[in-house]
């Protein structure tokens, strides 16, 4: 009886304003308190590039700078950012690593909303352990609060699409869609994802061309101050061909290939590389489209949902983690999005799939440190891990690849989805939440 009586009164306790609020102010706390004692940290990204562009925008008249954006390698949404910061009275290092840290933030909410679907209720203490968790992973703070990356802008976004599919806003899933790609390229690791909840009309195809619409009028401040469209337009397409390794301290297969021999043999590879990803991203389609679910939806009008969260959510995590695993020239935060979502794939189905952020984390992680102990000018690493390390490194993210696409499969072999509430789970199943009712689109 003691312990009944604790447990209401803590889930009473988290359904009071106060408290929530308090909570909330007590994640953004965490946030900010673990990443100060690097705050000060240049990070060889910050004064080789972040830094430069900075001072640029600032010595060139602020938004007139990207009249010619050519001198960053990134698109413009995130430098209108950077014009920002240079009329702010900050240094450049504590502007830029505000940015990301808010973003963080941002993120962490979208991580909550999610969790909260699966934990309904204003007594539930789950979404805020996700929340304060996804401020607390070890890459999320160390992208941000050492590094000075921005990997948290668009992911925060790619989060924010998957938590509206799931309450069956399709416009605002690929608006939230549309505003990543317009900050990073990597956000087509979730493409497929897209792809997948397009054919199972869980999004409406015509809500796609939102993506497009954020993307071009994103690029709009820039076009009025003078900028290149076509230089707009073919940005990505440019970064593409910067890097020719076949891995670029990324945990991915190809730490598993002996070093090419010569130039042919490395094109090979990596055309290898390329269709396997486009073969993997067909196969996950073909498994949404002709699975139980997937049949049964495909002959459905799109009257309600037709994939259970369990499935969206795998497959998102799915596209997310094989997609950079296949593709050659991958960086080391490349598996950001991983990183994030494995998280929210823990909560969700926490009996199965618990150990998976935990992979993910010590893959990313250790595939930084080289990075982010590399020093200029003398081009110290402190972290030089040798060819078999790579290996055990990649081999981390490699068995939580497998695991996610083994839960992916089970999950759609394991029936329809139905429009209409369903019986609510067993108590003692956690990976087998209540079905909810069919949300309005």
């Amino acid at each position: 009886m003691n312990a009944l009586s604790t447990s209401d009164g803590v889930r009473g306790a988290l359904s009071k304003p106060t408290v929530r609020l308090l909570l909330a102010v007590a994640v953004v706390a965490a946030c900010i308190a673990v990443r100060l004692p690097k705050w000060h940290t240049e990070s060889v990204d910050y004064q080789v590039f972040l830094q430069a562009w900075y001072h640029y925008i600032a010595d060139h008249g602020g938004l007139r700078a990207l009249d010619d954006p050519g001198f960053a390698d990134y698109n413009v949404p995130y430098l209108y950012l950077l014009v920002g910061l240079t009329h702010l009275p900050v240094s450049a290092l504590t502007g830029i690593k505000a940015i990301s840290v808010a973003f963080d933030l941002l993120q962490a909410f979208f991580v909550f909303k999610l969790v909260a679907l699966r934990f309904p209720g204003r007594s539930a203490w789950q979404p805020f352990a996700a929340a304060l968790l996804a401020v607390l992973l070890p890459t999320v703070a160390a992208n941000s609060g050492w590094w000075a990356q921005a990997d948290s802008i668009y992911t925060s976004f790619v989060v924010a699409g998957v938590y509206f599919v799931l309450r069956h806003r399709p416009w605002w899933a690929c608006t939230m869609l549309g505003l990543a790609f317009a900050f990073k390229l990597q956000t087509v690791f979730v493409f497929p994802f897209l792809l997948v909840m397009v054919v199972t009309r869980q999004v409406k195809w015509q809500s796609l061309l939102a993506i497009p619409a954020v993307y071009l009028a994103l690029d709009v401040p820039a076009l009025l101050v003078g900028a290149d469209p076509v230089q707009l337009l073919t940005v990505y397409s440019r970064q593409t061909g910067t890097y020719q390794s076949l891995a670029l301290n990324a945990p991915s297969l190809y730490h598993f290939v002996g070093k090419p021999g010569s130039a042919e043999t490395a094109d090979l590879i990596r055309s290898v590389g390329v269709v396997s990803a486009a073969a993997v991203v067909l196969a996950l389609t073909a498994l949404a489209v002709f699975s139980r679910t997937g049949r049964r939806t495909a002959r459905r009008a799109s009257t309600g949902a037709s994939l259970t969260p369990n499935q969206v959510l795998l497959t998102a995590l799915a596209s997310a983690v094989t997609v950079p695993m296949l593709l050659p020239s991958m960086h080391d935060r490349y598996f950001y999005v991983v990183d994030v979502l494995s998280l929210v794939v823990a909560f969700q189905l926490p009996r199965r799939l618990w150990y998976v952020p935990i992979l993910a984390q010590a893959a990313s992680m250790a595939s930084y440190l080289p990075f982010l102990y590399y020093e200029l000018p003398n081009h110290y690493k402190k972290y030089a891990w040798s060819a078999n390390e790579w290996r055990l490194i990649s081999g981390l993210m490699i068995l939580a690849a497998l695991a996610v696409l083994t839960a992916a499969v089970l999950e759609y072999r394991r029936g329809p989805a139905e429009p209409a509430p369903a019986a609510p789970a067993p108590a003692h199943d956690p990976d087998r939440p209540p079905a909810e009712p069919a949300l309005s689109s």
